[in-house]
C-alpha cells in the first residue's frame, strides 16, 4: 500500500502514465489541476493564486516564501484528505515536495525526449513547432526557479526521486508495470513511523490551511509544525487580535491536541 507521486515535465506523458498505473493497481488518480480546484473550494483561495504558488517563481521584489508556502500547504492538506485510505496516484510536478517526509510515497520522475514533448504540445495545444518549443522552455525554466526559491533544490535532480523513467525508451505499458511493481515492495509499505509522519503532516498542513482560510488569521506570516497532535505556530502578525485568534482557529483542525502560539507582533510586509 503506497502513495505514488509522478512528477512530469510539460508534455512528457506523465498524466497518461499515472492513469495507467492507477488502473492497474485500482488506486484513485488525482492530477494537479484537480487538487488546485479542490483546495480552492476547501480553503477559499482563488485558483489563480494557487496556480501561481505551484507553478511560477516569485517576482524579484518578493523573495520571502511565506504566502506561497502557505498555499502549498493547502494543496498538501487536500492531497492527504484524498489519500485517507493510504492509496493514491498523484501526477503533477510538485508532488514529491508536497508529500515530503513520508517514506511510503513512491516518487517517480517521468522524462521524455524534447522531440516527443514538442510533438505532444503541438497536437494538444494546436500550435506551431516554434511556439511549442518556446512554451516548453518557458515552463521548464519557471519550474527550475520555483524549486530553487522554495526548497533550495533542483527540480530535475534525480536524487529527489526513487525512479526516473524515460518514456522515449519505455512503452506506457512497461513503465506502468514497473511503477506498479515498485509500489508493492516492502520499501514503500506503510510503517508505524511513516504513518506517524503522515499524521503529523496532515495536522501541520490542516492547521496552516485553516489559518489561510480564516479571515482573522489569513494575513499572519507564520510557520506551523505539528508533532503528536501538539501544534507550534511561530512567526509574525500585524496586530494582537490576529495573534489571539490563532489558537482558536488551529484547535478546530482534526488531530490537534494542543496549540502553542509563539507568534509575535511585527511586520508581515512580505505576505
Amino acid at each position: 500500500m503506497a502513495m505514488i507521486s509522478i512528477s512530469r515535465g510539460t508534455f512528457s506523458g506523465g498524466k497518461t502514465l499515472a492513469e495507467r498505473v492507477a488502473e492497474r493497481l485500482g488506486y484513485p488518480c488525482l492530477g494537479r489541476e484537480e487538487v488546485l480546484l479542490e483546495a480552492g473550494k476547501d480553503y477559499g483561495v482563488s485558483e489563480r493564486e494557487l496556480t501561481e504558488a505551484v507553478n511560477q517563481p516569485p517576482p524579484f521584489w518578493q523573495q520571502v516564501p511565506g504566502r506561497r508556502v502557505a498555499y502549498l500547504m493547502c494543496l498538501t492538506a487536500t492531497l492527504l484528505k484524498q489519500a485517507q485510505a493510504g492509496n493514491l496516484v498523484y501526477h503533477g510536478h510538485a508532488g514529491h515536495f508536497l508529500l515530503a517526509g513520508i517514506s511510503h510515497v513512491l516518487r517517480v520522475r517521468v522524462i521524455a525526449d524534447m522531440e516527443y514533448r514538442i510533438k505532444a504540445a503541438m497536437e494538444r495545444m494546436n500550435i506551431k513547432r516554434d511556439e511549442a518549443i518556446v512554451y516548453i522552455d518557458r515552463v521548464d525554466k519557471e519550474r527550475i526557479k520555483w524549486s530553487r526559491f522554495l526548497y533550495g533544490i533542483e527540480w530535475g535532480d534525480p536524487s529527489q526521486y526513487d525512479a526516473v523513467l524515460n518514456l522515449e525508451r519505455m512503452s506506457m505499458e512497461g513503465a506502468s508495470l514497473a511503477i506498479a511493481s515498485m509500489a508493492q515492495l516492502d520499501d514503500f509499505k506503510v510503517t508505524t513511523q511513516s504513518q506517524k509522519a503522515t499524521e503529523d503532516l496532515k495536522v501541520t498542513s490542516g492547521v496552516w490551511a485553516a489559518l489561510v482560510k480564516d479571515e482573522r488569521t489569513r494575513a499572519a506570516s507564520v510557520q506551523v509544525v505539528a508533532k503528536n497532535g501538539v501544534v507550534t505556530v511561530t512567526g509574525k502578525a500585524a496586530a494582537g487580535k490576529v495573534v489571539d485568534a490563532i489558537p482558536a482557529v488551529a484547535a478546530q483542525v482534526s488531530g490537534v491536541k494542543e496549540v502553542r502560539n509563539e507568534v509575535g507582533i511585527g511586520s508581515d510586509w512580505y505576505w
